[in-house]
């Protein structure tokens, strides 16, 4: 097994769609790359942690590869707007991949390069791609969240119309 640490704004969102992935295990919602050890999460609601919600994902690499799981995440959240993802706004919803090794960050990079130069977006990408300090688990309450909570208006209305454009998206890498 292998690890991928990703945030693309609330980690709800990005942990939906994760889990739906062939070949992911597990998908824990968590914090990293601030400078307060053991965040809780209203400290990070604060945005003056440094921390940015993150998934850290546990893959088999055998199925799926960490190449499709960067292309997974570039596809999936807008890596042009700076510390804010739709209405969430702040340093704690930046767009950023934490790599584990040098050939994750080789990767991260060559994507982010490659990206950039099709043109694919009218904005720069201003995802920030660094080695991954220290991963602090969420606390129990949000994971699984979207699972758990469907109902609430926030997944209903934000999340759900992701995972929905996912689905669609990616059909071929879904678990069945």
């Amino acid at each position: 097994m292998e690890t991928a640490t990703f945030g693309g704004g609330c980690f709800w969102c990005t942990e939906a769609i994760f889990q739906n992935v062939k070949g992911v295990v597990k998908v824990e919602s968590g914090y990293a790359g601030g400078h307060v050890d053991h965040p809780s999460y209203e400290q990070i609601c604060t945005g003056n942690t440094g921390h940015a919600e993150v998934i850290q994902v546990t893959f088999d690499p055998k199925i799926i590869s960490y190449s499709e799981l960067l292309e997974i995440f570039w596809k999936t959240h807008d890596p042009t707007t700076l510390n804010r993802q739709g209405n969430d706004k702040g340093t704690q919803y930046r767009s950023v991949v934490f790599f584990h090794n040098n050939e994750q960050k080789m990767l991260a990079e060559k994507f982010k390069y490659e990206l950039a130069n099709a043109g694919v977006w009218n904005d720069p990408i201003v995802t920030e791609i660094s080695p991954l300090p220290v991963f602090y688990k969420a606390e129990a309450y949000h994971q699984d969240y979207f699972n758990q909570n469907s109902y609430q208006p926030y997944c209903a209305f934000v999340i759900a119309p992701k995972l929905e454009k996912f689905i669609r998206v990616f059909d071929d890498k879904l678990k069945k």
